[in-house]
């Protein structure tokens, strides 16, 4: 990012200032609906296992974690790994937030196209994210449009893996509320509860999107200004 300002830089902020509206809006939701049991008594860990299993997975193992920023599923392991917060709670933040990571372990079995793409490009696109600022800075610093031009395009494809991410979460969401409505361990006012909850953790990737994408405009724009100069 650049630490100067200028007329764009009301793009950052607005990014900022959804990502903050989308992180706060999850954690409310967690909040909320760690507070209300299942009346199915099952925890997390329990409804874990029990997706797995019922949809064929014997080769992934679910895994309490007592740090991380959030539950996760890990390809590389086979793990569901779920907070310690989450692992042997019966709630329906918790139970809801266990299906959504079998959800993505089920993708990774049926070889889900926009896992399969993610995975092989999001080490190359986060680097290219990462030096896509510092190629552009350097471009902008010597007058250098090709430079600048490079540095665009790297960025571009880090904002492609946040824009990919999307579909990837939100199926792994639509997958969790159809087994859990399916095999009735939830229902009514628990299935809207949990629905919620995973409807807000979606939006924080969207919003992590928009923030990207509004990086991108920023330097489309200083590119243009910088060419017209």
């Amino acid at each position: 990012m650049f630490y100067y300002y200028d007329p764009t830089y009301i793009l950052v902020l607005i990014g900022v200032a959804l990502s903050l509206w989308a992180s706060a809006n999850v954690n409310s939701a967690i909040a909320k609906y760690r507070k209300v049991q299942s009346m199915s008594g099952q925890t997390a860990a329990g409804v874990a296992r029990k997706i797995l299993q019922e949809n064929g997975i014997y080769n992934v193992t679910v895994k309490q974690i007592s740090q991380g920023a959030s539950d996760y599923y890990n390809p590389a392991t086979k793990e569901v790994c779920l907070l310690a917060a989450n692992y042997n709670s019966n709630s329906i933040a918790s139970i809801g937030i266990a299906a959504h990571e079998c959800g993505h372990a089920i993708q990774d079995a049926t070889e889900y196209l926009p896992l399969a793409i993610q995975r092989h490009l999001a080490p190359i696109c986060a680097l290219g994210s990462q030096a896509g600022f510092y190629v552009v800075l350097a471009g902008l610093l010597f007058g250098m449009d090709q430079v600048v031009n490079l540095g665009i395009v790297l960025f571009t494809m880090g904002v492609f893996i946040t824009v990919l991410l999307l579909p990837i979460e939100f199926d792994a969401s639509s997958r969790a509320l159809k087994i859990l409505e399916g095999r009735q361990i939830l229902s009514g006012e628990e299935l809207k509860g949990a629905r919620k909850v995973l409807t807000a953790a979606g939006l924080t990737y969207v919003a992590a999107a928009a923030a990207s994408i509004l990086s991108l405009l920023r330097l489309l724009l200083i590119a243009r200004s910088n060419r017209r100069d």
